[in-house]
């Protein structure tokens, strides 16, 4: 016999290149109809398949199990509506009609004999067993990709899947589990070696958008800087072996599923950041060498991903084929429509670029909803530092970054020669931005020429005042030989965060920006709120007033005309070098992704509570008392538990009451370290902190490990998806774990590369 299960599985009959008159049916049929017929017609052809292999036509158990099938999905009438499509498709569709009759026909002789139904299990080790094979004999035709498992209608077809490619029933005793599954051999470690030509990167990229095209000029104008840092990292890890991984990159704000919202507005003066950061985000991690796959669209992610037909409600055919997916919260949920279970399974292996942030207590489902912190975003219960920030706005995420181009010796000079002392250019594409800041921009006026980049079509836009030199939208490259030029480079409070200051910075410009009263949070400002976040935002640019500060950065209240005018007057003053911290050059992204692919791990199980060991893990040393916190300093080598960054980087401290661990490091120059939260969430601790308890609760709560001093309480973490370094609460001082960091890296600790 013919084999046509093949044939049917390929391609589904609504999607046949023949056409189906709906008028044979006796009326107009919805399309949902003829989706289920054809559904139903597909499973039956796939089991006509099996059935036409087997060598023993007398086996019960299969036939009887193709009789029940039949009997479960045959409504009135569906024989004939078979036929009548049958009729109209294709000389295939007749021979596969002819082997229905035969079918059915040989199963009344197997409905006559012994029966061969499967039994729900009903075991406590699997209570929602019952409650699966439910819902699938009244959906499993919802989704094409059961019968891709063989899913035929049957219970015991039902069981097989349940217990077999998910894992809600347990196995059956009557399928032969008597040798383990042969398990593909792992392939052998590749080394992973810089690259310094970004041809092939450029191709994996892409045409067709202007935003891709964005990202391609960048890659190029930026590749010499690339190749030298290569180069000089290289060396400062002393060649060592570095282990190639099979990394994933799907860019999901960029999917036409996602709306596409950023391309058509490239040439429009519409954000550019989150491209900026993608596109460095892709060059480093084919700079390190490793093995890259780049996907802008659900097809590809499927097809890489090895998603089975259908519409994603069954797991992946077989192992990841990635050890690392970077991909942001659109893309997170194109792949939680594709994966199905699978994305619990492998989620551990995804990194999210998250441009603002996600905050433990948003990121936990349970807790976030049953506390007030739910949002359109977040509760994708990861480990927090599986979110990858453009700035290193809390150390409960990892902070990823992006690039400024750096300047040579001979640029720098060159720059400051050509310092034009009275020329200003204000950070604002957009004409919106410019409304209401007519009072500043006069007292700008008076001092310094004042220029823009504002786009327009064919007007000027009559927001922006009559004595500003409008540019227009300037190329990336010619926005730059303006900032050499100007002196001073203003924001307008909005956009947050971008990378256009840090630019501006490395160009010799000084960066005035408006001082918040009160700070902007989700709780008073629009643009934070639904973000997974409680972060409250001092200034435009939070990381250039605290990371970089005077004489590059001033920091003003707008609202002051004569603290403004002040700042105006002192820039005029002030001669300043161009400046870039070191962790946005391309050494800096380059060090400090290559430590994230080497040692952050979330697959492997940990641990959550080790108890502390006095002579291994907290090795003695002096307390030294500081205002509002307590210091542990530490000593020797604290090796006894693997972890990273490394336990010789963990300073212990104790935040003041409404303090958060963030603000209680930074109080010390240290910073918050989340990895380390599990070493000192104990009693143990507390003890060696000669903290009292009275009562020590253990419960879900993102402000513990913590304590009242009024109480006589001390808390300890219940849940390590909860341990944040930014909660903070008016009634508890936080323990905090905190740790040293790299001049000019501070994701980095001394001793983490």
């Amino acid at each position: 016999m013919t084999s046509l299960g093949g044939q049917f599985s390929a391609k589904r009959l609504t999607d046949s290149p023949f056409t189906v008159r709906t008028e044979v049916l006796g009326g107009v049929e919805s399309r949902g109809v003829l989706r289920k017929i054809s559904d139903m017609l597909e499973v039956i052809m796939k089991r006509m398949d099996s059935l036409s292999k087997l060598e023993n036509v007398n086996d019960s158990r299969r036939l009887e199990e193709l009789s029940s099938a039949i009997n479960r999905i045959q409504p009135a009438g569906l024989v004939e509506r078979i036929q009548a499509i049958a009729q109209n498709v294709s000389n295939m569709a007749v021979r596969v009609e002819q082997i229905l009759k035969n079918s059915m026909a040989a199963s009344r002789v197997v409905r006559d004999g012994t029966s061969g139904q499967c039994d729900v299990p009903r075991d406590p080790r699997f209570p929602d067993c019952p409650g699966k094979v439910d819902w699938m004999r009244a959906r499993w035709t919802s989704d094409p990709c059961y019968a891709f498992y063989g899913v035929d209608g049957s219970d015991c077809s039902f069981l097989i899947y349940l217990s077999e490619v998910e894992w809600f029933c347990p196995p059956l005793t009557w399928r032969n589990h008597s040798s383990p599954p042969v398990l593909p051999k792992s392939p052998p470690k590749r080394q992973a070696a810089f690259r310094t030509d970004l041809s092939t990167l450029l191709d994996q990229v892409g045409t067709g958008k202007e935003s891709l095209s964005f990202m391609k000029r960048r890659i190029r104008r930026l590749a010499s800087q690339w190749a030298t840092a290569a180069y000089r990292l290289d060396i400062k890890l002393h060649r060592r072996w570095r282990e190639q991984k099979k990394i994933l990159v799907h860019v999901g704000f960029l999917t036409e599923e996602s709306g596409d919202v950023f391309s058509p507005k490239v040439l429009k003066g519409g954000p550019l950041g989150e491209m900026v950061q993608w596109a460095d985000i892709l060059t480093a991690l084919y700079v390190l060498g490793h093995n890259l796959k780049i996907s802008m669209s659900v097809k590809e992610l499927q097809g890489f991903l090895g998603v089975p037909p259908g519409r994603g409600s069954c797991p992946l055919t077989g192992p990841l084929p990635f050890d690392l997916i970077y991909t942001d919260y659109h893309g997170l949920q194109q792949m939680k429509q594709h994966m199905g279970l699978s994305l619990k399974k492998h989620k551990c292996h995804i990194r999210v670029i998250d441009t603002f942030g996600t905050e433990p207590a948003y990121n936990h489902e349970e807790y976030a909803t049953l506390h007030g912190y739910r949002t359109n975003w977040g509760y994708w219960n990861l480990n927090s530092r599986q979110y990858m920030t453009m700035f290193p706005h809390t150390p409960d995420n990892s902070f990823m970054g992006f690039v400024s181009e750096e300047l040579n010796k001979t640029e720098k000079r060159s720059i400051q020669q050509n310092k034009v002392r009275n020329m200003a250019v204000v950070y604002g594409k957009e004409a919106s931005m410019w409304k209401g800041k007519e009072k500043f921009l006069q007292i700008l006026h008076r001092y310094m020429e004042v220029h823009g980049t504002v786009y327009y079509e064919t007007q000027r836009p009559p927001e922006v005042p009559a004595f500003v030199k409008n540019h227009g939208l300037l190329p990336q490259q010619e926005l730059q030989q303006l900032l050499r030029k100007a002196k001073l480079f203003i924001g307008f409070g909005f956009p947050y965060e971008g990378p256009a200051p840090l630019e501006a910075i490395a160009n010799g410009c000084i960066y005035l920006q408006p001082k918040f009263h009160p700070p902007h949070s989700s709780l008073n400002h629009e643009f934070f709120r639904g973000k997974p976040t409680s972060r409250e935002v001092s200034s435009q640019h939070p990381y250039a007033e605290q990371y970089i500060g005077r004489p590059h950065v001033m920091t003003v209240d707008y609202n002051n005309s004569d603290e403004f005018e002040a700042a105006v007057q002192e820039i005029m003053r002030l001669k300043v070098e161009p400046y870039l911290p070191y962790e946005y050059t391309c050494e800096g992204m380059l060090e400090r992704v290559h430590a994230y692919i080497q040692h952050q791990e979330f697959c492997s199980p940990e641990a959550p509570f080790p108890p502390v060991n006095a002579s291994r893990v907290w090795p003695g040393g002096p307390f030294t008392r500081l205002p509002n916190s307590t210091l542990l300093g530490w000593a020797g080598n604290s090796t006894a538990l693997p972890c990273w960054p490394p336990l010789s980087a963990l300073r212990l401290m104790v935040s003041a009451e409404g303090q958060s661990c963030v603000e209680a490091c930074q109080s010390s120059d240290l910073v918050c370290e989340p990895a380390f939260f599990r070493f000192i969430n104990n009693k143990e601790a507390l003890s060696k902190l000669e903290i009292q308890c009275e009562v020590v609760e253990l419960e879900m709560n993102h402000i513990f490990p913590a304590y009242s001093v009024t109480r006589g309480e001390c808390g300890l973490q219940k849940e390590t998806l909860l341990f944040s370094c930014a909660g903070f609460s008016a009634k508890y001082r936080r323990i905090c774990p905190c740790r040293d960091f790299r001049k000019g890296q501070v994701a980095l600790c001394r001793d983490c590369l």
